[in-house]
């Protein structure tokens, strides 16, 4: 009886084996980057990620794992790029399979439902919105046709900082101030917000401006939830119950933009005249290829404005940050600036090819400060990138701060240095050379990047060129602050307060 079950034992184990190595292949052993050993549960969502700047943090590990680094948040893979070798090949090589970004919760709550340019998923709708930015506001035409605005505007800056000369201004504001109002001119036909309290109108110049400071701060936060979905619930650090109370406000103003321009549609002989017109005008076309809701309005509207205004005026701002601790570089670029253009007119968008000094400080500036420190983007399929074996669903950092930072690719490369580019052409800028990528490259690069360039060139140019610069009494060059707050764009952490003395004619003030 024992021989009969023993033998029964052991025509079932042998079946039981045949049926496994039948039906259940062996799974190939797959090779992954290298990285430090993540923590049960949360991963390396650790205090120096949360708590510190990403990028920096991310730069350290990258010189002891390498140009590519596995991490994981909760249970998620995160792949790090830190050389432009590795760069490439996420952003040009495969950019067919990164060319989309993670659904996150900003995304969701600030992006309008993944439903602007930067959070829409790699897809019809997307490039649908891409190719309405590049032909409806972004092309060279529309730019042209819109310069009237932008110098209006810098005029208008220009006798604010006049009449405040011999004071210390903190200059950051006065830089929101004008790209807040020259885009919304632009975009809308009206600035829509009020610049004194004599004016009335849905929102104040500060309101304004907080709103999208919080906007690009949330952007750029690591939200716990995100990563390890059964703490969503709880929102542990509070961010979610921000984004919320972000979105009732964006919606209050965006609600009486679409609204005011709904009101005037009805108008006898109405002919669309602005970016908002032609969005809602394509809301009711039937025939677009992807519908267009109302929250896809809001986002792309949103974009637009968030984008072109903060990512402008903190490109001046860290220029001039950095060239008020080397006063030398503001003499050079003065000197140039009087010899080519004179003392009789202000700068124009078209006099940078004669500017080469102010060209290079507006690509070391763009080098050392770059708008997004961190590129992001997501597997759509799986991949095989330089050897290593990459899943569907993995979260790709390009760590552009890093790389502007190698010294294997720049000699001396945190010192500010404008002669390094010297001779050399804006275009390296433009997601064509992987070692500095200020605008990304690939599906996704900035679409406002021709814009971004003309305003900040004519803006620092001007600046320079009507105004003597001087740190107030007591304070020394290397006392400018250079330390950085991190977001989506990454910003001075101290504002600097400069006092303005006008240099040239009363008349052109």
């Amino acid at each position: 009886m024992e021989l009969t079950w023993a033998l029964l034992a052991s025509a079932y184990l042998a079946l039981l084996a045949l049926i496994t190595k039948v039906f259940y292949k062996k799974r190939p052993l797959r090779k992954l980057p290298p990285g430090p050993k993540p923590w049960p549960i949360i991963g390396n969502l650790n205090v120096n990620l949360l708590s510190s700047i990403p990028h920096q943090s991310l730069h350290i590990l990258s010189k002891q794992y390498g140009d590519i680094m596995q991490l994981k948040f909760g249970n998620y893979h995160i792949i790090v790029a830190s050389s432009p070798e590795m760069a490439k090949m996420f952003l040009r090589t495969h950019d067919k399979v990164f060319a989309t970004r993670p659904a996150l919760a900003a995304g969701k709550h600030i992006g309008y439902e993944y439903s602007d340019v930067a959070w829409a998923p790699f897809g019809p709708y997307w490039q649908q919105a891409r190719a309405f930015y590049q032909h409806e506001v972004f092309s060279d035409r529309k730019l042209d046709s819109s310069e009237f605005i932008r110098v209006e505007e810098m005029r208008n800056l220009f006798s604010r900082l006049h009449s405040l000369s011999g004071k210390p201004v903190v200059l950051k504001d006065h830089l929101m101030h004008c790209k807040l109002s020259s885009i919304n001119r632009m975009l809308l036909s009206n600035k829509y917000f009020s610049e004194s309290k004599n004016e009335i109108s849905i929102l104040e110049l500060d309101e304004i401006r907080e709103m999208l400071q919080e906007w690009f701060s949330l952007h750029g936060m690591i939200n716990v939830g995100d990563w390890i979905p059964w703490l969503s619930f709880f929102d542990v650090q509070g961010y979610v119950k921000r984004m919320k109370e972000l979105r009732w406000k964006l919606d209050r103003f965006l609600d009486y933009v679409i609204d005011d321009h709904l009101a005037r549609k009805g108008e006898r002989d109405f002919v669309p005249r602005d970016v908002a017109d032609v969005l809602l005008r394509l809301a009711e076309d039937p025939k677009l290829r992807v519908q267009l809701t109302m929250d896809g309005v809001k986002g792309l509207l949103l974009d637009l404005i968030a984008g072109t205004t903060h990512t402008t005026a903190v490109l001046v701002e860290w220029a001039v940050h950095e060239m008020m601790r080397q006063p030398h570089i503001i003499k050079k670029a003065r000197e140039e600036i009087h010899r080519v253009i004179g003392i009789n007119r202000w700068v124009d968008e078209n006099d940078f090819s004669q500017l080469p000094y102010l060209e290079a400080i507006i690509m070391e500036t763009l080098r050392l400060h770059p708008p997004g420190t961190i590129l992001t983007r997501y597997a759509m399929e799986d991949c095989n990138v330089a050897g290593y074996d990459i899943s569907k669903g993995t979260t790709v950092f390009i760590n552009t701060w890093g790389i502007a930072r190698d010294p294997n690719l720049w000699e001396s490369p945190t010192e500010f240095s404008p002669e390094r580019f010297l001779g050399k052409n804006m275009d390296m800028m433009m997601g064509h050379n992987f070692s500095v990528l200020p605008f990304g490259s690939g599906s996704r690069r900035c679409a406002g990047y021709k814009l971004a360039l003309r305003v900040a060139r004519s803006m620092l140019g001007n600046l320079l060129h009507g105004f003597n610069w001087k740190l107030p009494d007591g304070m020394k060059t290397e006392d400018v602050c250079l330390e950085e707050q991190y977001g989506l764009t990454t910003h001075p952490k101290v504002p600097i307060a400069i006092i303005m003395e006008p240099i040239l004619s009363v008349h052109l003030y």
